[in-house]
């Protein structure tokens, strides 16, 4: 199935307005003669693709004499809005087959205001996209040329004087085509003019047409870039973590499962058959002494139900995505990963509210559990929340700086969604997860009291045992963060999904066998707080992401200036909260079924 198909389908349940438009762009096949529109997209600067404005928010001539034929705009859905693109007309009559040897566009002179604002750009080395047939294609506004020129793009560090800066006044178009499809597109920008005030900009354009033998399904290939994402460092890395995967699953199979042994069968011996050396070894082994508290609710259970509640519907979230990109391309429509991410979120709300709403009532069982709706309403809200908070605060510094901010209709368009479908099933999947699977289970009665918590060694410490647990995680995926930063921060389409998959599968048994092993320490010196510390453990993971990502901004960007620092902070911080909520939580399943499955295997007075 087609990636428009399963769109259309997915953003359909989840009330996601496409406005497609039906016309020949839609269907990607023209006759000769006919219209085939331009579209001017955004601006800005290269060093920070985030950070994005409308096209004539530079001083580019408006075209005057533009065909009656043309559109103004043209509306995409959702996904485009959140992606950033917003189309205008570009003035630019393109016929399909008709070439044009050059064509004036319009003129206009530069006044003051004008020519700093086009040397600013210039100096920061702004880019434009356009997109033609939904293939994008990118110019840069101008040229610099003069000392320290090839240096800097803070115009502060290097002398105006020394400089001469220039805009390109003409766009050259050529596009291939085979059998009525637009194949490919380039754009070549040439007359530079010198920014000075009074200057006369001359914008025309002209259009080539050439035939080639590509076929159309492979025409997004060229913007991939096959040797960076497929170099043998990627396969490295993948190989790498598996070896890792092997090496603590033996671990884990090997120390852990033979140790219980032993202690299972000292603990199922009489104790009068033990002689002096055995009574020792089996006092040191107190996981068993703690098997009245060990299933105990945790501490601020609410917080902690809506947080896993919250990751699980995460886990399910990523799953999802990841194999719709695997069949279906979702790099190469513009605005499909959002739209997709939007209905991912929106239909795996059901698993947060069951996730949530049976491990809630579990640890009341029998009795009513108290303050289950504030439950499902915290752990319907908690991402959404939060990402609104960081968006909304960068979309206030956009509008302070002028740059692309979300429209309201857009912001309306999430809540609705949030309201409307999200909620509702979060609440299903609460009723669902109560009354079905909210029976407590535990192989062990709970004490009346707890029981007292010795102070054990230094390894078996919260404090120690949470942030070193997230380093083997965070080593399994630390190649593919730096794949993926690169991919956002960048312009590079992230295509290689089979290998995200990999590593999210790597990602949760390596966080699930780390966490087990913390747990084993934790409940060997008789400290029964297992469920904060399993969650946190694995949690620590994207600690150690976030710490990357300052390293990479300050080390693999060129970004500067509070804006830009805003917005990369402001990704990235969301990104590292979601990523805290799954691994915190693939630590907690981890973490579970251990201490079920050893407490299931003992005998208990």
């Amino acid at each position: 199935m087609k990636v428009n198909i399963i769109l259309s389908i997915v953003c359909l349940i989840v009330f996601i307005n496409l406005n497609i438009i039906i016309a020949d762009e839609e269907t990607h096949v023209y006759q000769e003669k006919e219209n085939v529109y331009l579209w001017l997209n955004k601006v800005g600067p290269y060093h920070n693709p985030q950070e994005t404005y409308t096209y004539f928010s530079l001083p580019f001539c408006k075209p005057t004499d533009v065909p009656a034929d043309l559109p103004e705009a043209k509306y995409g859905g959702l996904g485009e809005v959140l992606e950033g693109h917003g189309f205008v007309q570009s003035g630019i009559a393109i016929h399909f087959g008709e070439e044009v040897s050059s064509n004036s566009l319009c003129t206009s002179t530069l006044t003051k205001a004008d020519a700093e604002h086009f040397r600013y750009a210039v100096r920061h080395h702004y880019w434009y996209q356009l997109y033609l047939d939904d293939l994008p294609v990118w110019g840069m506004v101008g040229q610099v040329q003069g000392e320290g020129s090839k240096t800097h793009a803070n115009d502060e560090l290097v002398s105006a004087d020394t400089l001469r800066t220039y805009v390109y006044t003409k766009k050259e178009i050529s596009i291939s085509r085979n059998n009525g499809q637009i194949i490919e597109v380039n754009l070549t920008s040439k007359l530079p003019v010198e920014i000075k005030e009074g200057a006369q900009m001359k914008f025309s354009y002209s259009v080539t047409w050439k035939d080639t033998g590509k076929d159309f399904k492979t025409r997004f290939n060229r913007y991939l870039d096959n040797s960076f994402f497929e170099h043998q460092i990627h396969w490295f890395s993948i190989f790498n973590s598996f070896m890792m995967v092997v090496f603590l699953v033996g671990l884990v199979a090997l120390i852990l499962l033979r140790t219980l042994r032993n202690d299972y069968a000292k603990y199922m011996r009489d104790e009068d058959d033990l002689d002096t050396t055995e009574r020792g070894v089996g006092e040191e082994a107190g996981w068993k002494q703690v098997h009245g508290d060990v299933f105990r609710k945790p501490n601020h259970i609410l917080l902690f139900t809506v947080f896993i509640g919250a990751g699980y519907q995460i886990i399910f979230m990523f799953a999802v995505m990841i194999v719709l990109s695997i069949v279906s391309e979702l790099y190469s429509e513009r605005g499909a990963v959002a739209s997709t991410f939007i209905a991912s979120w929106s239909l795996t709300s059901f698993m947060a509210g069951y996730y949530s709403g049976s491990f809630y009532k579990q640890h009341f069982y029998p009795n009513p559990a108290p303050g289950w709706i504030k439950v499902f309403i915290l752990t319907g809200s908690i991402v959404p929340a939060t990402a609104a908070a960081v968006i909304l605060g960068l979309n206030s510094i956009g509008l302070a700086y002028g740059t692309h901010t979300l429209p309201s209709s857009a912001v309306v368009t999430m809540v609705l969604i949030w309201l409307f479908v999200s909620l509702p099933l979060n609440l299903g999947g609460t009723i669902l997860g109560r009354q079905w699977a909210g029976k407590s289970d535990w192989p062990c009665r709970i004490n009346a009291f707890p029981r007292p918590i010795p102070e054990g060694p230094w390894y078996t410490r919260r404090s120690f045992l949470i942030p070193i647990t997230g380093l083997l995680p965070f080593g399994s995926i630390f190649i593919e963060m730096w794949f993926i930063f690169t991919s956002f921060w960048n312009y590079k389409f992230y295509y290689v999904y089979g290998f995200a998959l990999l590593v999210y599968i790597i990602l949760f048994i390596v966080t699930s066998c780390v966490t087990i092993v913390t747990t084993y320490f934790m409940l060997n010196a008789e400290d029964w707080r297992w469920w904060w510390t399993a969650f946190l453990s694995g949690a620590s993971t994207a600690l150690y992401v976030f710490l990357y990502s300052v390293y990479y901004f300050f080390f693999k960007t060129h970004m500067h200036g509070f804006l830009q620092t805003a917005f990369y902070f402001g990704y990235t911080f969301l990104f590292c909260f979601t990523m805290a909520l799954l691994c915190g939580t693939v630590g907690v399943i981890g973490g579970k079924w251990f201490v079920t499955t050893i407490y299931r295997n003992i005998k208990v007075d």
